[in-house]
């Protein structure tokens, strides 16, 4: 059951990245084009609405013990803000910037078989990959 709870949901996420218009690297890069002629803020509604709504339920649902689904929360322990952090944060913002392509719009695009999706997915992998073999 909890499979399918987990397809459904990734389901109506992918929908929601792609009548938004989230998973179209063109319209990602002009969002992040501020100050630009191509600046589009239309993507600006899109987290305005989104951040909302997840706040509410993240209100709701932390004092839960458990999920919906009946499984245990795991919430991870804060930590502090350091330069692994930073660093990591600021090659994923560049290369966001770059190609205009996000890890979750991204899976999104698997669902068509789109080619340069398919080598970003491997090559995010790949870098996963590398960084937990130079963290062991």
């Amino acid at each position: 059951m909890n499979k399918l709870i987990y397809l459904i949901s990734g389901i109506v996420f992918g929908l929601g990245l792609s009548l938004s218009g989230m998973i179209d690297p063109e319209k990602v890069i002009s969002f992040l084009s501020i100050g630009t002629p191509v600046w589009n803020p239309a993507l600006a509604f899109v987290l305005g609405s989104a951040v909302p709504v997840y706040f509410i339920f993240f209100m709701i649902l932390r004092k839960k013990k458990h999920t919906l689904n009946g499984t245990v929360f795991n919430s991870p322990p804060i930590r502090k803000i350091n330069k692994r952090l930073v660093v990591g944060s600021v090659i994923f913002g560049i290369g966001w910037g770059i190609s205009g392509i996000c890890p979750g719009p991204a899976l999104t695009h698997l669902a068509f078989i789109d080619i340069p999706f398919v080598v970003f997915i491997a090559t995010m992998i790949l870098g996963f990959e590398i960084e937990k073999r130079i963290q062991t």
